[in-house]
């Protein structure tokens, strides 16, 4: 398909979307294998880890979390036209004031079964940010559709929804409304979080089973060569985790959180985001061409899957 350093999947209506990290550039997929710009989202510095992020569509809008110089921002744009001729109209800003760094930034965004608008951040490379309330660094944000803070938002005025994390770059919901984050740990465990509203994961004071009054300890964890999850979804029972060093689908039944199966390991290299398509399908997003991948044949690229156990 011939993405490059693409960062994210989402669908509008039944046409999917995918950023593009370094370029800044939204494209739409348009037939088997071909791809379409969109729009090139101006101010995007791709330095490092940042770049143009995750992206989310809500209404007739296209959500985006980017890298701008010092700070991240999220940013919505009316979107326009049909399917195979779709544009992007005006910026509108939604949020800025995100530490921004070479590392850490975060960056999936997407809307929960409540309509608001949730967004991870990174702690910018300076981990005592993600204890700091009063920073957006570290955090899980949750803010309306047009940015505002929710009125039962668990500190009054402010769209921090959770603290203490280190790097959450997936987010997904159970049909119960449980949310669920992949986090990247530093060097011992990546993590699997229940995320609940208020509550501090315990980055940088813990890391893994800290077992600490006043922390909350991860669903399960990994080392960080078997796994660095990125984007996750929640498909048939199940949240389905796309891993970067690892190379793999890693699937945890919500009914036993405490296990989980590995799949496609080494199949397509390095994987970035995974999604639920309107088809009932899983699709896959490669990130081999971010500089710290393997070329394969076509990278990067979407795989369909139509089970977590198999291509079709």
């Amino acid at each position: 398909m011939g993405l490059a350093a693409p960062w994210a999947v989402a669908f509008y209506g039944t046409t999917p979307l995918v950023s593009e990290r370094d370029s800044g550039r939204i494209v739409e997929v348009v037939g088997e294998g071909h791809t379409r710009e969109v729009a090139t989202v101006a101010g995007v510095d791709g330095a490092g880890e940042g770049g143009l992020l995750g992206i989310a569509t809500h209404d007739r809008y296209l959500y985006a979390y980017y890298t701008a110089g010092a700070e991240n921002r999220v940013a919505r744009f009316p979107i326009s036209g049909v399917p195979g001729a779709l544009s992007l109209g005006r910026r509108e800003r939604i949020l800025d004031g995100i530490p921004a760094a070479v590392n850490h930034d975060g960056g999936r965004i997407a809307f929960g079964p409540d309509g608001m608008l949730y967004a991870t951040t990174g702690d910018a490379g300076r981990p005592r940010l993600a204890q700091d309330v009063d920073s957006l660094a570290g955090k899980i944000l949750r803010m309306t559709p047009v940015g505002g803070v929710p009125p039962d938002n668990p500190i009054p005025g402010s769209v921090v929804y959770s603290m203490g994390h280190r790097n959450v770059q997936g987010i997904a919901w159970a049909p119960d409304h449980r949310m669920f984050a992949s986090e990247f740990g530093a060097d011992k465990a990546d993590e699997l979080n229940l995320i609940e509203p208020g509550r501090n994961y315990g980055w940088p004071g813990a890391e893994g089973f800290a077992h600490r009054d006043g922390y909350v300890d991860p669903l399960q964890t990994w080392t960080p060569e078997d796994a660095s999850p990125s984007g996750i979804a929640v498909v048939d029972g199940a949240v389905v985790i796309a891993n970067l060093r690892g190379e793999r689908i890693r699937t945890v039944p919500l009914t036993n959180l405490s296990a989980s199966v590995d799949s496609h390991a080494g199949e397509f290299g390095r994987l970035r985001d995974v999604v639920a398509a309107p088809d009932g399908s899983i699709w896959v997003l490669t990130n081999n061409t971010d500089g710290r991948g393997a070329l394969g044949a076509g990278d990067d690229r979407i795989v369909r899957l139509g089970r977590v156990t198999g291509p079709t």
